[in-house]
């Protein structure tokens, strides 16, 4: 399949001319920046070839008062399509005549007429996706990372998470529709924030702690750790004196933390339990779309906290730290003959470098030191050289001479006179030979 993916409709044939991309129209009535939760991501279960996520924004009606006008509600939003590692997306025209907007109870409903805090099921007929005439006979799955997005292939046909289309003779597959649920509009007069409290006291909480003991086996189930972190912690929005709740999917983010840690787990959610991690539960109102996203560590007593190996090193060279990209971590730095706690071995990272990781309290810290301020770099002499302890003087009698293969730490340091010297000798004394002479 070709990478240039185009996604066409009757009534977005035009856009083609512009645009890499092209989409069905949905219904606006005004101009909305898309801003939503249901971002692109790429595909990489291989259930399906194509992964397309319409991105809507709505916005509730808000009634005529004393101080404020009425406002209509309106729809907006784009259609996007990762294939193939990339991403390609395509604004929806204006074209209030083309997408349908129904209620829980399957009433059609006009843009003008969204209510806040409503789930709304947005259709969209008539989709496109044009992969060239190469491609012409090609069978290929679509399907969306999102979970309230279903396609049907056909009038008639039932709403599926995926479709298996074959490409006709331009390599085009055609949908009946696209269908995107739980779609809800915003009150953009309701201000109130989201916040987590803890279900005991009462109190506003911006972090979290729960302790769950795993099986004699080592292993946790996630519905565990979802019943331990609801039974201590709820989401709400204070406004007029109550609070109202707001839901959130704590499942979802256990499966992620776990994910992101490489933890697998069962068909029936058993995973073998770390000493602790980290849940990052978010919130989102249904009524004005704010959130608030609470991290929660999870510890295990009963499982050992794992030790990384590590050894103490003395720095030669004043030392800054670095990430795992090999950038610069703030400006801290561990200054010469002072030691530090690090990886039993050194790690080359994404510029070709060895460095050592630094261990703190027995883990890893994903901060880096340049291996050179530690163990130096092995140079050979191409000069007779002294050795200095200051650019006028002499540090003893010694002289290293040509051929000689010595070692040197870090980067050189400037003296007085000009010139640049190289730290030698693993100790404190002040020994250093000019750059020039393994030049």
């Amino acid at each position: 399949m070709k990478k240039n993916l185009r996604i066409v409709s009757v009534a977005a044939a035009a856009l083609l001319a512009v645009a890499p991309v092209a989409a069905t129209a949905m219904p606006v009535n005004a101009a909305t920046t898309i801003n939503a939760d249901s971002a692109i991501n790429a595909n990489t279960n291989a259930k399906y070839d194509v992964d397309v996520t319409p991105s809507i924004s709505a916005i509730a009606a808000v009634a005529k008062s004393d101080t404020k006008p009425a406002i209509p509600g309106s729809l907006t939003g784009s259609i996007s399509a990762s294939y193939n590692g990339k991403s390609y997306t395509a604004n929806l025209p204006n074209d209030s005549g083309n997408a349908t907007i129904t209620d829980s109870n399957n009433n059609t409903v006009k843009p003008a007429e969204l209510e806040a805090d409503k789930a709304y099921t947005v259709t969209v007929p008539d989709v496109s996706f044009n992969f060239g005439s190469e491609n012409a006979g090609k069978e290929i799955t679509i399907g969306s990372a999102n979970p309230n997005v279903t396609f049907t292939e056909k009038t008639g046909d039932q709403p599926a998470s995926t479709v298996k289309v074959t490409l006709n003779q331009d390599g085009v597959a055609k949908l009946s529709s696209v269908q995107i649920k739980n779609v809800y509009a915003i009150d953009t007069t309701y201000n109130s924030n989201v916040n987590f409290y803890d279900v005991t006291t009462g109190a506003t909480v911006t972090t979290g702690a729960v302790s769950i003991d795993a099986d004699n086996q080592g292993q946790l189930n996630i519905t565990s750790v979802v019943a331990a972190i609801n039974s201590k912690y709820f989401a709400a929005q204070y406004d007029k004196k109550q609070l109202t709740n707001v839901t959130f999917d704590t499942e979802t983010a256990v499966k992620d933390a776990l994910k992101a840690q490489k933890i697998e787990v069962s068909s029936v959610g058993y995973f073998k339990a770390p000493h602790t991690f980290t849940v990052n539960v978010k919130a989102t109102s249904n009524k004005n779309g704010k959130s608030a996203t609470l991290p929660v560590t999870v510890t295990v007593p009963n499982v050992a906290d794992p030790v990384v190996p590590s050894q103490s090193k003395t720095i030669m060279h004043n030392a800054y730290f670095y990430d795992k990209d090999a950038k610069r971590v703030g400006t801290d730095k561990v200054t010469r003959y002072n030691t530090v706690t690090v990886a039993m071995n050194t790690t080359k990272l994404a510029n070709g470098i060895s460095y050592y990781e630094v261990i703190e309290n027995g883990k890893a810290t994903g901060k880096y030191i340049n291996a050179d301020n530690i163990d130096g770099t092995k140079r050979t002499l191409k000069h007779n050289a002294y050795v200095y302890k200051t650019s006028k003087k002499r540090a003893n009698k010694v002289v290293l001479k040509k051929g000689t293969e010595v070692t040197t730490y870090g980067g050189s340091y400037k003296f007085k006179n000009g010139q640049r010297y190289y730290k030698i000798g693993a100790n404190t004394e002040k020994t250093y030979v000019k750059v020039a002479n393994f030049e």
